[in-house]
């Protein structure tokens, strides 16, 4: 069941139940057994745990995006950096969910934007 480990956390913690490797261990999949019926206008958002700091491991899709229609186990897919024997195990906590409610954007077509101090700048624009 996710929980939050600590008063005023704001990610749930998810746990390891399974663990597969993929494609020549490059990848290890992990299930959580978590399936959840997020709310229409909310999604949810899952993360690593800070503790990836600790093995030679990226979450693959960096962020995982959970749709309010999604009906599936949460499953996480870290990608191996290095070949490192150090990898989470059953039981272990492997990642955070956090649910947040998100806008409906309608998009307008125009020509011209309003100006701003920063303006069409792109990588470092706004200093150091």
């Amino acid at each position: 069941m996710p929980s939050y480990s600590k008063e005023g956390d704001a990610g749930l913690d998810l746990t390891a139940i399974s663990k597969i490797f993929s494609y020549n261990y490059n990848y290890i999949e992990y299930g959580t057994g978590v399936h959840v019926e997020i709310p229409e206008g909310y999604v949810g958002l899952v993360f690593p745990r800070s503790s990836i700091s600790k093995y030679g491991i990226s979450l693959s899709n960096s962020v995982g995006v959970i749709d309010s229609n999604y009906r599936g186990e949460i499953k996480f897919r870290f990608r191996r950096l290095a070949f490192s024997k150090n990898v989470y195990n059953i039981g272990d906590r492997i990642g955070q969910l956090i649910i947040i409610p998100y806008p409906k954007i309608n998009f307008i077509l125009t020509e011209n934007l309003s100006e701003t101090s920063r303006g069409a700048g792109g990588f470092g624009s706004t200093g150091k």
